[in-house]
């Protein structure tokens, strides 16, 4: 299984945009897990989960972009990952704000 890493990565990324998608759809604050509710109490719910949508879409982009890397090497997957993981974490701070 030499591309075992890439495909758990594209699926992971592919479930995430899909999480991604249905809370935008849906706009429900329920779908976000109970834990996480707790901490924050938005003004406008529905505004939140599309704000909320963009940032999980655009995070989702860290473990699509480590598969496509992952297909060359390795140590390349796991540096995008973490390198893309970091500036989209963060890029998604700035969007909300």
């Amino acid at each position: 299984m030499e591309y075992g890493y890439s495909i758990l990565m594209g699926i992971f990324s592919c479930a995430l945009l899909l999480y991604a998608g249905l809370m935008a759809l849906f706009k429900d604050y329920k779908m976000i897990p109970i834990r996480a509710r707790q901490s924050v109490k938005p003004k406008n719910e529905k505004e939140y989960m599309t704000q909320l949508a963009k940032v999980v879409a655009l995070v989702a982009c860290a473990p699509a972009l480590s598969a496509i890397a992952g297909l060359w090497n390795m140590i390349a997957a796991l540096v995008v990952l973490i390198a893309a993981g970091i500036l989209l974490i963060w890029l998604g701070t700035k969007l909300v704000r």
